[in-house]
């Protein structure tokens, strides 16, 4: 007891840390236990907004003109602290809207500049955005004066906008509507490394193969968004470093075009910052001592001038004039030959070779000196790679399609993870349908419902095909750049209706009836879809004995071929799908974790999570009609058998050694009763989830268990209409 005596030396009357410091963490002790902090994170007693703060109706009401233009002039009202660069912040604030955007990655939708993320830890102490820290604080003003209709995601993204225009660039457009989060996210995989800018290796199979990068991973190294601009493992090869950024690039979703655009156009303007030594530079800011107020990277050698500042450790602007939007950046890397030097930090960069001083860029606070202009690896792959040099060449003879091209890309990378336009907001949301938007027609909702929900239940469907491919439509969806969904019906389209987890037999079977009915009635094949599993539901709870309807809003579209991008949806191919007990292969990781993941991109909670799958499995949804987790005598009907049984001390759980599967036996007789999966018994071993199947086991909770699963499956259902929410 002498450590928790306040009165003894060296004691404390309180934790350090509390008690989920890393210190204390139930994972530290247990690292094997289930960790269900995803799908907690976000909730209401983070949110310091009023219960009934709607941010898409705050948005609505943001003076979008003035906004714009204070943001505008905020670009050249150049601070002491942090002074601007020939006195306009332009760089520093497109800098920071594309490190923003830039975590994205395809794979599995995570990161991005949806949710103003970059303010939390990890991502606002990657070594990458050092010193975007200054930018945020620079933009501080402006969130203060607009409140709550101004989320933090949004301004960073328009500062980046306003930064090109008030350089000269049209840009392509702009969709207010991203709405914070209030606290780090902790579903994402960075990555395994223990270290910073650990070497690349840890990230691939084989580094000479950049396809080898492990999924869903975009960037070479812990720390960066992109490739490393000093080179593959900061060794400057251009040609090397050009196939790590064309893989990098295509997991945001870009082609070589886009790659080669966003790569010229963001070097266009600004300079990157090195003139100081590193070891001079303080901690990144979650280190930083709580004086420094949460900004880090402290410059002792800064001294007010914009010449000084670090960002990356390369020093040098990329053109003659780093203000303005022009084509200075082509005509400096195909007029001259390139050298590699070391910046004053001891970065490696590529230096002009005889470039006349009247060339040179003046100094960003000194306009009587001149600095050698400087390209990364990745620029210089943009002249090397014989692919992007021909795209380079096509843009330099036509400078309109270059600003065009790199203008549509920029909107591309800074809304990707928006979703589709019902979720862009303000006058200037481009009119144009682009197919990375997913684009879905409207839905009609003049029809009758109730003579097709008729026409569904006459049909000979049975409750499990049909609440299996209502199921399937709606599981794709992504929260985290709010793609896939019912909505749009694309289960009925490549590649989605052919993919193993669909069971495409049972899948052409449903829709060949359902698609008639649809076209009879005027109504979406969508609608249909979710109708068929809402009617599969209200007759296993009419079985179970209970009178409860499950809420359906029609006005889902169909999207067609044309509207869709075949190649860009077969990374929402489902591996793995623990609510119908199924995966493709076995995989290193737990069937529990696999579900877990998808749990969390559905947007549910633990307790979601639990009450759907024991109600999936009691209704004999699982894949192929497996048996594994079917812990009731009453298959079919919508009862809490799955948690009675799963929590009866009558029974024994063995594993089976073979197949990765389990032996649920009588203790009695020692007979097989059913047989389960970890996804299944993963309920009654872990102690969070057994809290809540317990709740549903309990012989007062069966119509609760009936009215839980309808809601959750019902969040499921809607999770993509966002029509419904504007």
């Amino acid at each position: 007891m002498r450590g928790n005596n306040a009165e003894t030396t060296g004691g404390c009357p309180v934790m350090h840390g509390g008690n989920t410091g890393i210190g204390n963490a139930v994972t530290k002790w247990w690292p094997e236990s289930l960790n269900l902090d995803i799908l907690h994170q976000h909730g209401a007693r983070t949110n310091p907004m009023d219960p009934d703060y709607n941010h898409r109706q705050a948005v609505k009401a943001l003076d979008f003109e003035a906004v714009k233009a204070d943001v505008k002039a905020l670009m050249t009202d150049s601070q002491d602290w942090w002074p601007a660069d020939w006195g306009h912040y332009g760089g520093l604030m497109i800098r920071l809207a594309w490190h923003s955007a830039g975590s994205y990655r395809m794979g599995d939708g995570r990161g991005g500049a949806g949710s103003g993320n970059i303010r939390f830890a990890p991502l606002n102490s990657w070594p990458d955005n050092a010193s975007l820290d200054k930018a945020r604080r620079l933009l501080w003003p402006v969130k203060k004066k607009y409140g709550n209709a101004l989320s933090w995601a949004d301004l960073i993204i328009l500062a980046g906008n306003m930064a090109y225009e008030s350089m000269g660039l049209k840009t392509f457009g702009f969709g207010f509507g991203r709405e914070d989060i209030w606290g780090p996210e902790q579903d994402v995989n960075w990555g395994a490394e223990s270290e910073w800018l650990a070497p690349s290796e840890n990230r691939y199979d084989d580094l000479t193969d950049a396809s080898t990068l492990y999924n869903p991973l975009a960037a070479v190294h812990m720390g960066l968004i992109y490739v490393n601009p000093e080179g593959v493992n900061g060794n400057p090869d251009p040609a090397k470093t050009a196939k790590h950024v064309r893989e990098t690039f295509a997991r945001m979703a870009m082609d070589d075009e886009e790659t080669a655009a966003l790569t010229c156009g963001g070097h266009t303007v600004g300079k990157a910052h090195g003139r100081g030594a590193v070891d001079q530079i303080g901690v990144e800011p979650e280190a930083a001592p709580i004086a420094a107020q949460g900004m880090g990277w402290s410059n002792p050698g800064h001294e007010g001038k914009a010449t000084n500042a670090f960002t990356s450790g390369i020093e040098g602007a990329w053109t003659k004039n780093a203000t303005q939007w022009d084509m200075g950046y082509f005509d400096y890397l195909f007029s001259y030959e390139w050298e590699t030097k070391k910046s004053p930090a001891g970065a490696w960069q590529w230096e002009p070779v005889n470039m006349p001083d009247e060339e040179k860029p003046i100094d960003p606070t000194d306009p009587s000196v001149r600095r050698n202009p400087i390209m990364t690896d990745a620029d210089m792959a943009m002249k090397v790679d014989p692919i992007y040099n021909q795209i380079c060449q096509k843009f330099m003879a036509d400078p309109d399609y270059f600003a065009d091209t790199f203008a549509r890309a920029w909107f591309k990378l800074t809304h990707r993870d928006m979703g589709p336009r019902a979720n862009y907001y303000g006058p200037d949301v481009p009119a144009e349908d682009l197919i990375w938007q997913d684009p879905i027609p409207a839905g009609s909702t003049d029809y009758d419902v109730d003579a097709v929900k008729t026409k569904i239940a006459e049909s000979g469907l049975s409750a499990a095909e049909m609440v299996a491919t209502a199921w399937d439509s709606a599981r794709t969806f992504r929260g985290s750049d709010k793609r896939g969904g019912a909505n749009g019906a694309r289960i009925r389209l490549a590649p989605q209706k052919d993919w193993v987890g669909n069971e495409p037999e049972r899948l052409a079977k449903v829709l060949g009836v359902l698609e008639p009915i649809a076209a009879e009635a005027g109504a979406s094949v969508a609608d249909v879809i979710v109708l068929a599993g809402n009617i599969g539901l209200e007759m296993a709870i009419k079985a179970a004995g209970h009178d409860i309807n499950v809420p359906f809003v029609p006005g889902r579209g169909d999207a067609t071929d044309d509207m869709t991008d075949a190649d860009s949806f077969n990374v929402l191919e489902p591996l793995a799908d623990g609510f119908r007990n199924w995966q493709k292969e076995k995989y290193a990781v737990a069937p529990e974790e696999l579900m877990l993941d998808r749990a969390q991109l559905l947007g549910l909670t633990a307790a979601e999570m639990t009450v759907l799958v024991g109600g999936m499995r009691v209704l004999g949804a699982n894949h192929g009609g497996s048996r594994h987790g079917v812990l009731t005598e009453r298959e079919g009907q919508l009862t809490n058998d799955f948690f009675v049984n799963l929590t009866d001390m009558a029974y024994s759980w063995h594993p089976v050694e073979e197949d990765g599967t389990y032996e649920i036996r009588d203790r009695k007789t020692g007979a097989i009763v059913w047989t389960a999966t970890s996804a299944d018994l993963v309920f009654g071993s872990s102690s969070i989830l057994r809290a809540y199947a317990e709740v549903y086991a309990q012989d007062d909770n069966e119509e609760k268990f009936v009215r839980d699963f309808v809601a959750a499956w019902t969040k499921v259902m809607n999770a993509d209409r966002f029509d419904l929410m504007r």
